[in-house]
């Protein structure tokens, strides 16, 4: 049985492909429109999903759509009545989309996929977002916590889920939402919304949460249960394309900051504040959820789960024995969510929990498109690239040798990652002892800002020793704790943290090879990966797009499957 997912026309549009029940192929639209965070409808995706696994539209079963666009509209039509008459200029430019669009997904499907005659559906969002959290996990039962900007009208859910069933049981809703709270300050401290949260997760480091008690007593009122409700009069974001106002700047005295001006301590402090509040808010969610649900595993699904460092409290300080954190828990995993979702409990099909944990993490992540070593040399040959075939020990050998002297290596090899992250195969990998090492790959090779930190890929096997924590961190949604940050300072963080990669020979055999060669050459088992591209655009898909990096950056080779070239 094949399931088509699909999620767009919000954020990270993508497309997946189940063959019963098993993820086939899944990728988002950006890798091929080159256009970041695309929101459109996934053409490109869908039709790569199709070609790689030679499906036709007639094949497939089912569609899943992620959430149910009419409730979203119903919100929306509200939304603008209840500002009114504020917020026609946001009216006028959304509503046309809807009205000519968004509202008519099934058209778009039918009209893209000529010859697909079964039946499509439309999960909620947030079951979307709870289905692509459970049946990622090796939990039979487990609590469910939902946490996003917001869906149809639910912006944070909690529920329960057991063999093929999920029931969500409370909810909080729009305009209440802790994700909108954390997207207007990402807003306010000058970054993009939807797309700069994790900048300023890496931004609040440098700061003291100087303003922690001033926001909860004027921004957002916390209660013990983690229930939130904000102070609408700060916020814009009901009838305005800004989500803060000016009470929110006359608050801390300043004015939203430009992109074009550096951050200062007091947007530090500021940062630190939101992100400690953040952390605190899912601590009481996550108590009050295993007060009720008496779970001992724990699923997270929305956005605000890829943040780390709230991630790593809740696995240190929540009641919970496990946690699991989906790679790509946003609106983009959930075109896999949905269809898991009709596949599980819309056919009530038996699922089958694979409990090997390293086939599992490469099941959930090495799912895009792949280039032969027959491709890979027609391009490099047809371009005139001049470049140096290796057997398989040949390159980890030379390649790891290569980053221990210092040198900044492109690494491309097989199935493109899932997910946000770069994981070990679209990655840009370098040598963590060396502290100069971080400004090196902002300035010179991802061309961004100075305060952003970069992940180390450790062997599996070392993790407890160089950081604090005792569980894989395969997706990089762990910030944890370094205990050797004096061998490790590239990777290391002003705090004294690393968002890492745990690498085992399992999920991906070729990556772990190359760290432990490098581990064997410098008895540090560590690496620092952070993905193949610059600031503004998405990770490379094509050897063209990763060839394309070695022109406009400082990086000193490419390595291009056993291909490689040099600068």
């Amino acid at each position: 049985m094949y399931t088509l997912g699909i999620s767009c026309y919000y954020h990270d549009s993508a497309a997946a492909l189940l063959k019963n029940g098993d993820v086939i192929a899944a990728v988002e639209e950006e890798r091929f429109s080159r256009k970041k965070f695309d929101d459109g409808f996934p053409k490109l995706a869908i039709d790569w999903c199709l070609k790689e696994t030679q499906v036709k539209p007639n094949e497939i079963d089912i569609i899943a759509f992620y959430d149910k666009p009419i409730l979203k509209f119903e919100r929306l039509l509200d939304n603008y009545l209840a500002v009114s008459p504020r917020g026609l200029s946001s009216f006028l430019d959304v509503i046309p989309k809807w009205i000519h669009k968004r509202l008519w997904i099934k058209n778009e499907i039918k009209k893209h996929l000529k010859g697909f005659t079964g039946e499509i559906i439309f999960p909620e969002h947030h079951i979307s977002h709870s289905a692509y959290a459970f049946f990622t996990s090796p939990f039979n039962e487990s609590a469910i916590l939902n946490v996003d900007g917001v869906g149809e009208w639910t912006t944070t859910s909690f529920g329960i889920a057991q063999n093929n069933s999920i029931k969500l049981l409370n909810d909080i809703r729009w305009p209440h939402s802790l994700g909108l709270f954390y997207s207007a300050f990402t807003y306010f401290l000058g970054f993009k919304v939807n797309e700069g949260e994790y900048k300023l997760m890496g931004l609040s480091s440098y700061g003291k949460p100087k303003f922690y008690d001033e926001i909860l007593s004027e921004i957002i009122d916390v209660k013990n249960d983690g229930s939130i409700h904000l102070n609408m009069k700060y916020f814009a974001f009901t009838y305005d394309k800004v989500m803060t106002n000016e009470k929110f700047s006359n608050l801390f005295g300043i004015e939203p900051r430009m992109p074009s001006i550096s951050p200062s301590q007091i947007h530090f402090d500021i940062g630190a504040s939101a992100q400690k509040i953040l952390e605190d808010v899912l601590l009481k969610m996550a108590s009050h959820i295993h007060e009720k649900t008496k779970m001992k595993n724990l699923c997270l699904g929305g956005g605000v789960a890829l943040n780390g460092v709230a991630n790593y409290r809740l696995l240190k300080e929540s009641p919970f024995e496990n946690i699991h954190i989906p790679p790509s828990p946003g609106d983009a995993g959930s075109a896999i969510g949905c269809a898991q979702f009709a596949y599980y409990i819309h056919k009530k099909y038996n699922r089958i929990i694979e409990m090997a944990h390293s086939k599992r993490i490469h099941k959930n992540i090495y799912l895009g498109p792949s280039f032969s070593d027959d491709d890979i040399t027609k391009f490099l040959d047809t371009n005139k690239i001049e470049y140096e075939k290796l057997s398989r020990d040949a390159l980890i050998e030379k390649t790891a040798k290569i980053i221990s002297d210092g040198k900044v290596v492109g690494w491309f090899q097989g199935k493109m990652e899932w997910g946000p992250r770069a994981l070990g195969n679209r990655s840009i990998l370098a040598d963590p002892r060396k502290s100069e090492m971080k400004d090196i790959l902002n300035e010179k090779i991802k061309h961004r800002e100075s305060f952003r930190p970069f992940a180390p890929s450790v062997l599996e096997e070392f993790t407890s020793d160089y950081f604090d924590i005792d569980i894989p961190s395969p997706y990089m949604l762990m910030v944890a704790k370094v205990k050797q940050p004096e061998k490790i300072p590239a990777v290391t963080h002003v705090d004294g943290t690393a968002r890492l990669q745990t690498v085992s020979k399992e999920s991906n055999s070729l990556y772990y090879d190359l760290i432990n060669q490098f581990y064997k050459i410098t008895g540090v088992p560590i690496i620092v990966n952070t993905s193949m591209n610059v600031m503004g655009e998405p990770i490379v898909n094509t050897p063209s797009h990763a060839y394309n990096m070695i022109l406009k950056t400082d990086m000193d080779c490419l390595v291009l499957g056993n291909n490689l070239i040099d600068k």
